[in-house]
């Protein structure tokens, strides 16, 4: 069986083979400019994961694995542009390094690139994969729509960015599974429980970033710590602590959150003293954990060689075993 190192280089030589500057160079430069960024390739990685659970064969599902990889790079592309992000994985944003026409335009092609990697599955599993990808494609531009909503509204509930999480997130880390099973030979049931795995996995990766953003070290972590907290983001932590505060710490929270006129390091100190005093970093963990024990129940119940579920068992754990 493969490892997850195993299974990123996979992909990261494939996107050395596929790579070529086609015409207009200005339309594919920036495409491989994005996929040649690196990236952890969690989702392509899921996808052959779910492959391996039912099949040695993982090559069938390398071409699909890189759509789904094109997919998510094209959302980002798209994230930038709305987010007026200036860096991505420390190197400036396309929109930044051309312009913003180039980049909606190359986010297209990427995104019509991805169906046809996907396309080039085995045609006994095409109907069933395309219906997969297409009905998350949509979902994640539907998170997408709900997170730019949550940036105008004052009051959002638990239900509803958990809800936005699992569009913007989770689903594709779902999907990804899910393809990767029907292109390994699962049958339509477990294909729907190895999706309804990856959901799990993906609402306790996102509550997970959410806590490490504000309580993980920075060494680890990869970045800063607060960023969340300075550019005023609706997270869990900040929807849970606002439903729990007192008005003295609601009082404080207004405070830092309604100017724009602070010292950044007084601002996470303050934030994070009521996140604590709330013991929303213990609430937190408590949903991570909630989310990654109904991930590995279902994993233990898919028939099959245990080696199989190794790697996806190693990756559950250790999205607990970050935030202890």
């Amino acid at each position: 069986m493969k490892n997850i190192d195993d299974l990123q280089a996979m992909i990261d030589e494939e996107i050395r083979t596929q790579y070529r500057i086609l015409e207009p160079n200005e339309l594919y430069e920036p495409i491989w400019y994005t996929l040649s960024n690196g990236g952890k390739r969690l989702r392509p990685v899921f996808v052959l994961m779910g492959c391996q659970l039912f099949s040695d064969q993982l090559k069938k599902a390398v071409l699909p694995a890189l759509g789904i990889e094109m997919f998510h790079n094209f959302t980002l592309l798209h994230d930038d542009i709305m987010d007026k992000a200036f860096m991505r994985r420390n190197l400036p944003t396309v929109h930044i390094k051309w312009d913003v026409n180039r980049a909606i335009l190359s986010g297209d092609a990427l995104a019509i690139q991805s169906n046809i990697f996907i396309a080039s599955c085995d045609k006994e599993v095409l109907p069933d994969v395309l219906r997969v990808f297409n009905t998350t494609a949509l979902q994640v531009c539907e998170g997408q729509q709900y997170d730019l909503n949550f940036e105008r509204r004052e009051e959002v509930s638990v239900p509803e960015y958990l809800n936005m999480i699992r569009l913007k997130t989770a689903v594709l880390i779902a999907g990804s599974l899910e393809i990767g099973a029907l292109i390994g030979g699962a049958d339509v049931h477990w294909a729907s429980r190895v999706y309804e795995l990856g959901d799990m996995i993906g609402m306790a990766f996102q509550l997970q970033d959410d806590f490490l953003d504000t309580f993980g070290n920075p060494v680890t972590f990869g970045k800063n710590i607060g960023g969340d907290i300075l550019t005023n983001k609706k997270t869990y932590l900040l929807i849970k602590a606002r439903e729990l505060a007192n008005p003295q710490q609601l009082s404080v929270l207004k405070h830092f959150y309604g100017s724009e006129d602070f010292d950044h390091q007084e601002k996470i100190g303050a934030v994070k003293k009521v996140f604590h005093d709330l013991g929303i970093d213990k609430i937190t963990i408590e949903m991570v954990h909630e989310f990654s024990n109904k991930a590995l129940k279902i994993l233990s119940e898919i028939p099959g060689d245990p080696e199989r579920k190794v790697e996806l068992e190693k990756f559950t754990r250790n999205l607990m075993d970050r935030i202890r």
